[in-house]
C-alpha cells in the first residue's frame, strides 16, 4: 500500500508482467550455521545482564565475526564469578602454617559448593569484606551473649568501629580503603541506635559458616548416586543455559532480518516512486519493460521475506513458550520447593541469581520480539498488498507475546526471605505478636524500564474465608514500601524489616473463639501486591509467604516450630492454610533428616546414623527398618511419651536449646554421644577400662545430660554408674567441661577422687576437653583460692547411680570441712537433709 491503497505492480502501471520465482534469502543458512557454532562452542555465548542490546542495523549476515560478537558476551551470565570465589580458590591452595586454623580460614579452603552457600548469606546486612579484614578479631568475641545483652551489643559495636577504622588506616590499597571507608559509615548509620541487631546478625553469620564446615565435614565422599545425581543437575542447568543462549541469539537475528525486511521495501519504494514520475509515453518501451519486472522481482522476495520473517518470529515465539512452561517454571517450582527446605534447616538456598538470568534474559528477548512485531506494524503502514502476511498473521502473535511477558513477568515476583523474627533468625514463619518481623520480596526480571518507583503493599490472611482461624490480625507498622536496585546484586527488591502484627479484638470483647486446632496449629499468610506498568502493559504482581504461625508467648515456640516443620517437609501449597485440620503422616526417612538438620542447623553438627535409630526407637519402638515406618503429628507433638509428662519433641527442642546455651563447643568437637540407649550404653562400656566414661542426655528430664562411667567391683566385673542429669540451672554455674574436669566422688570417708579417665573409646578426659576448661588453676593470688567443685556422694558398695551431685563445694571448705570432722561425722553431715 502506497499513500494508503493496495496494489500490484502490473495494475500501477497498466502493462504485462511475467512472474518470477523469488530467490530464497539466504537468513536460515547463516541461522543454522550460527546454531551449529553455538552448540559447539555454548560456554561462551552470554551477553552482560541488564545492558542495552547492540544495534545490528547496516550489517549484512554473511558476516562469521559478526554473528560471534552477537553472541560473545552470554557466558558472562553464566559464570558465578564473585570475587569472593576467585579469592577462596586462591586461598584453598595455600596451606595453614599452624595447627590450630581460623573459622574463616576453613570456610576458604571449602568446596565451591560450600563457598556459594557461604557467598549467600552475607549481603548488605554484613558484607563480606568485613568478615575477611576482622576474621580473627570477629571469632574471638561472644557475639551470641552480646546478641541477647544490649550494653555487651554496644561495647562490641565501638569495639568493632574502631577496629575497623584501624583497618582502614593501614589499608594501602587507594581502591580497598575506599571501600572499607564507605562501608564503616554504612555500618555505622546502619546499627548505631540498634547494635543488638548487629550482634544478631554476626552471631548468625558464625553460626551458618560452623553448619557448613560441619555439612562438609560429615558429607560422604563419592557415593554414586550422589555423584550421578550432581552430574545430572549440572547437565540440565548447562542444557538450560545453552536454551536461553540459542533464544537470545535467534531473536538478535531476527532483528537483522527485520532490519533487512526494512531496506528491501524502502528499495521498493524509491524504484516504485521513480518508476510512477517516468513519462506515460515510455511506459511501453524495453527498459520500462525490465525495470517493471525488476520491480515485481523486488515485490515478490518482499513478500518472501515477510512471510520468512513471520515464520521465524512464530517459531521462536513457540521455543520461547516451551522453555517457560517446561523449563523455567519447573525451576522456578523447584527452589521454592528447596526455599521450603531451606526454612526448616535444610542446605542453604542459593540460585536465585541464576533464575533472575534466565527469567531476566527471557523476558529481553519477548520484549524484543514485541518491538520486532511494532516494526512490522509500521512497515505496512507504507507499503501492503493482497495477501500481505502481516496483518494476517501479527494480531495473534503480538497477543502470544503479550499473555509470556505477562506471566513471565507475574511469576517473577516471588518472597526472597521469608518472614522472620530478628531475634529468632534460625525459626522463620513463626511471628510474635507486637514483636518486628522481616522478609523480603524480589523481582526476577531486571530491564532499565521498569519503573523504580514500584510500590508494594502487604496484606495479612488476606481474603481469608471466614471460619478458617480463631484469631484474627492487622499489620501495626506502616505495611508499604517501594522496590530498590540493590547495590551488591543489581536486584529490584524491597525489604520490610519493622513489620509488627497486632490481634484484632473479637466483636464480643473477647480475642478469638476456642476451635478444633491449638494456636501453634493455626496457620496464618502474609500477601504482597504491587501495580507493573511496563511498555503498555498492565501487570497485577502478587505473591505471599509461606504459611505462618503466630505466637503471643515465647512458650508456644517449640509448638510453633514443629508446625513449621511439619507443614514444609509434607506439602508444597502455600495456600493449604488447613493442612492441620487433618495432617498427613511423615515417613520415619523424611522426618530423621529433618532432625538431623536442626541439629546442624541449631547446634553446628548433624545426627548420625546410630543417633538416629535410637531416636526412631524412641518414638517408634525396636523396627528391624524405620524407613517404611509412618510417624503422625500426634504422636510426634501432641502425645506425651509413655510414662513421661512431654511429648516426642517437645524432649528434643529441650535438648537443642540445652546444647546450643551450655554444650555447643563440646557437641561441635563430637564429644557427647547424646543418644544412646542405656543397653547400648552399657554394651559399649562393658569391655573398656575403668574410668571410661561417655556423655548422653536424659530420657527423664527435659534438657539434661549425664555422664555414665564403668568400674570394677571386688569380683572384677564391671558396674556402670551414672551421675543425676545436669540441667541448665547447673550448667548456668559451671561449665560441662569444668564439671567432668574436676568432678569428685566421696564414699564411705574414702579421699574424693575424679572416677572419669577416658572419653569413650580412649581419648584422655585432658585431651578431649581441655581447651574448653575455663578455670585456671594454680594462679599467683594473694588470696586462697577457691573453686567450684562438683560432688557426688556414695554410700556402700558401688551403685547403678550416684546421687544427685551436691551443689558445688569449694577446695577451701572441703579442707575446712575434713580437718575438723571424722570420716563418721563427715558422713553423717553430708547425709544430713
Amino acid at each position: 500500500m502506497i499513500g494508503g491503497r493496495r496494489f500490484r505492480v502490473r495494475e500501477v502501471l497498466n502493462i504485462s508482467l511475467k512472474n518470477s520465482n523469488p530467490p530464497v534469502y539466504p537468513f536460515s543458512h547463516d541461522l543454522k550455521d550460527f546454531i551449529h557454532e553455538r552448540k559447539r562452542d555454548r560456554a561462551r555465548i552470554s551477553r552482560p545482564l541488564g545492558t542495552s542490546e547492540a544495534p545490528l542495523a547496516g550489517k549484512t549476515l554473511e558476516e562469521p565475526r559478526l554473528v560471534k560478537r552477537v553472541a560473545a558476551g552470554y557466558s558472562e551470565n553464566i559464570r558465578l564469578s564473585r570475587s569472593f570465589v576467585s579469592t577462596s580458590r586462591e586461598c584453598r591452595s595455600r596451606k595453614s602454617s599452624s595447627s590450630t586454623m581460623s573459622q574463616w580460614k576453613q570456610i576458604q579452603q571449602l568446596d565451591i559448593k560450600f563457598l556459594e552457600q557461604v557467598d549467600y548469606f552475607y549481603d548488605d546486612n554484613f558484607p563480606m569484606e568485613l568478615r575477611q579484614v576482622l576474621a580473627n578479631w570477629i571469632e574471638s568475641q561472644d557475639w551470641e551473649t552480646a546478641s541477647n545483652h544490649e550494653s555487651m551489643a554496644t561495647v562490641l559495636f565501638n569495639n568493632f568501629l574502631i577496629q575497623l577504622e584501624r583497618q582502614c588506616s593501614q589499608e594501602q590499597n587507594f581502591l580497598h580503603r575506599h571501600n572499607l571507608k564507605r562501608i564503616f559509615h554504612q555500618i555505622q548509620v546502619k546499627y548505631k541506635t540498634n547494635p543488638l541487631h548487629m550482634a544478631a546478625v554476626i552471631c548468625n553469620c558464625l553460626r551458618e559458616e560452623r553448619r557448613i564446615l560441619s555439612t562438609a565435614s560429615m558429607q560422604e565422599q563419592g557415593p554414586l548416586e550422589k555423584s550421578m545425581q550432581n552430574s545430572a543437575t549440572l547437565e540440565k542447568l548447562k542444557v538450560l543455559d545453552n536454551k536461553v543462549a540459542v533464544i537470545r541469539s535467534s531473536v538478535q537475528m531476527l532483528d537483522q532480518g527485520v532490519k533487512y525486511l526494512e531496506d528491501m521495501q524502502d528499495d521498493f519504494d524509491f524504484r516504485y516512486k521513480t518508476l510512477q514520475l517516468r513519462d506515460p509515453v515510455e511506459r511501453n518501451s524495453l527498459t520500462m519493460k525490465q525495470e517493471v519486472t525488476t520491480l515485481q522481482e523486488i515485490l515478490n522476495r518482499l513478500d518472501f521475506k515477510r512471510k520468512e520473517i513471520l515464520s521465524k518470529i512464530a517459531d521462536v515465539i513457540k521455543e520461547i513458550d516451551t522453555l517457560i512452561s517446561s523449563q523455567l517454571n519447573p525451576e522456578l517450582k523447584e527452589w521454592k520447593r528447596r526455599q521450603q527446605i531451606a526454612c526448616i534447616g535444610g542446605p542453604v538456598l542459593i540460585g536465585l541469581d541464576q533464575l533472575q538470568n534466565w527469567f531476566t534474559l527471557t523476558a529481553q528477548s519477548l520484549f524484543q520480539i514485541k518491538r520486532q512485531l511494532d516494526k512490522l506494524g509500521e512497515l505496512i503502514l507504507k507499503v501492503t498488498y493482497e495477501s500481505d502476511p502481516i496483518p494476517l498473521q501479527r494480531p495473534q502473535m503480538e497477543e502470544q507475546v503479550k499473555y509470556l511477558i505477562y506471566h513471565l513477568i507475574k511469576s517473577s515476583f516471588v518472597v526472597e526471605k521469608q518472614p522472620c523474627m530478628p531475634t529468632h533468625p534460625q525459626k522463620p514463619l513463626i511471628i510474635k505478636t507486637q514483636v518486628q518481623f522481616t522478609t523480603k520480596v524480589r523481582l526476577l526480571v531486571k530491564l532499565p524500564e521498569v519503573d523504580y518507583q514500584l510500590k508494594v503493599k502487604t496484606t495479612f490472611d488476606k481474603d481469608l474465608p471466614p471460619g478458617k482461624v480463631n484469631r484474627q490480625f492487622f499489620i501495626l507498622t506502616n505495611n508499604t514500601k517501594v522496590m530498590d536496585v540493590e547495590e551488591s546484586t543489581g536486584c529490584l527488591s524491597v525489604e520490610f524489616r519493622h513489620l509488627q502484627l497486632k490481634e484484632r479484638k473479637c466483636p464480643t470483647g473477647g480475642k478469638g473463639n476456642e476451635g478444633p486446632l491449638s494456636v501453634t496449629e493455626e496457620l496464618h499468610s502474609l500477601n504482597f501486591e504491587a501495580m507493573l506498568m511496563l511498555q503498555g502493559l498492565d501487570i497485577d504482581l502478587e505473591t505471599c509467604s509461606l504459611p505462618l504461625v503466630v505466637i503471643s508467648n515465647v512458650s508456644q515456640l517449640p509448638g510453633g516450630w514443629a508446625s513449621v516443620m511439619w507443614y514444609n517437609l509434607l506439602t508444597d501449597d502455600p495456600k493449604n492454610l488447613g493442612f492441620f485440620s487433618n495432617p498427613l503422616r511423615a515417613s520415619w526417612s523424611q522426618l530423621s533428616e529433618v532432625l538431623s538438620w536442626q541439629f546442624s542447623s541449631f547446634a553446628g553438627r548433624g545426627l548420625n546414623k546410630e543417633q538416629l535409630n535410637m531416636l526412631g526407637d524412641k518414638l517408634l519402638g525396636q523396627h528391624a527398618s524405620y524407613n517404611d515406618c509412618q510417624v503422625s503429628w500426634s504422636k510426634f507433638w501432641k502425645e506425651n511419651i509413655p510414662g513421661k509428662s512431654f511429648s516426642f519433641w517437645l524432649w528434643l527442642d529441650s535438648i537443642l536449646d540445652l546444647i546450643k546455651k551450655h554444650l555447643l563447643p563440646v557437641w561441635i568437637d563430637g564429644y557427647i554421644m547424646g543418644f544412646v540407649s542405656k543397653e547400648m550404653e552399657r554394651a559399649l562400656l562393658k569391655e573398656k577400662e575403668p574410668g571410661t566414661f561417655l556423655l548422653r542426655f536424659s530420657e527423664s528430664h527435659l534438657g539434661g545430660i549425664t555422664f555414665t562411667w564403668v568400674e570394677q567391683d571386688e569380683n572384677g566385673e564391671p558396674k556402670f554408674i551414672s551421675v543425676e542429669p545436669y540441667t541448665k540451672n547447673r550448667l548456668n554455674a559451671l561449665p560441662i567441661a569444668d564439671i567432668i574436669r574436676d568432678y569428685k566422688v566421696i564414699a564411705d570417708g574414702v579421699v574424693p577422687e575424679n572416677p572419669l579417665k577416658f572419653l569413650y573409646p580412649d581419648i584422655p578426659k585432658d585431651e578431649a576437653f581441655g581447651k574448653h576448661y575455663n578455670s585456671q588453676q594454680n594462679k599467683v593470688c594473694p588470696y586462697i583460692q577457691t573453686q567450684l567443685v562438683p560432688i557426688s556422694h556414695r554410700n556402700g558398695p558401688v551403685q547403678n547411680a550416684c546421687s544427685s551431685p551436691e551443689p558445688p563445694m569449694s577446695p577451701g571448705m572441703f579442707e575446712i570441712i575434713t580437718q575438723h570432722l571424722s570420716p563418721f561425722e563427715f558422713e553423717s553431715a553430708m547425709s544430713s537433709p
